[in-house]
């Protein structure tokens, strides 16, 4: 005979803090986020305190308190991403996602620099460009540029990237178009980490 689950009790607003505290301290997270979490418990549980829950002005507490702090997760979500690859739309889409603000997510949007070092990255990462065949065909090429496009960079930046025959001319059109010298960008050889 299968066992029924028991239905845990509603929530009060002690329980209902000690679930954002937990919260708080196994996820990094936005006060967007936070509220959306304690929402669902609260749809999933009930609640059984006076009035309704106030869960925008407990974030705000949290947030007021150090807990949360949404320009950390920006600074720290965009560059992951970047780290792994990904252009400036895509970390922005997942900033917008999270919650994060406006005002907060242009000051963690990624300048040209950025932008171009991240899809090397992903370029060599995925052999794209100067990392796999010489010269792919024209579908293999479209198909690199969708998928670099997809990853949250512009089409110049993949286009580019994907039609380099070998890293030396990646990085010049890299140099020329941020207006920078080769020792202001490191090389793109062996120090990346995968």
């Amino acid at each position: 005979m299968p066992q029924t689950r028991r239905k845990p009790p509603p929530l009060t607003a002690a329980k209902l803090e000690e679930l954002a505290l937990a919260y708080v301290a196994r996820f990094a997270t936005t006060r967007a986020k936070l509220g959306a979490y304690l929402a669902r418990k609260l749809r999933e549980r009930g609640w059984e305190g006076d009035g309704s829950p106030d869960v925008e002005a407990l974030s705000r507490r949290f947030a007021e308190a150090g807990y949360v702090d949404d320009a950390a997760f920006a600074r720290m979500k965009s560059e992951s991403l970047l780290r792994r690859g990904y252009g400036g739309r895509r970390v922005g889409d997942a900033l917008r996602a999270a919650g994060v603000e406006e005002d907060v997510r242009a000051d963690v949007t990624p300048d040209a620099a950025q932008a171009r070092r991240a899809a090397l990255m992903l370029a060599r990462r995925r052999k794209f460009g100067p990392w796999g065949d010489p010269l792919p065909d024209r579908a293999r090429r479209e198909k690199q540029i969708a998928a670099m496009l997809r990853a949250g960079h512009t089409l110049d930046n993949a286009r580019q990237i994907v039609e380099a025959t070998d890293l030396a001319t990646a990085e010049a059109q890299f140099d020329s178009e941020v207006g920078l010298g080769s020792e202001a960008v490191p090389p793109m050889g062996d120090d990346i980490c995968e």
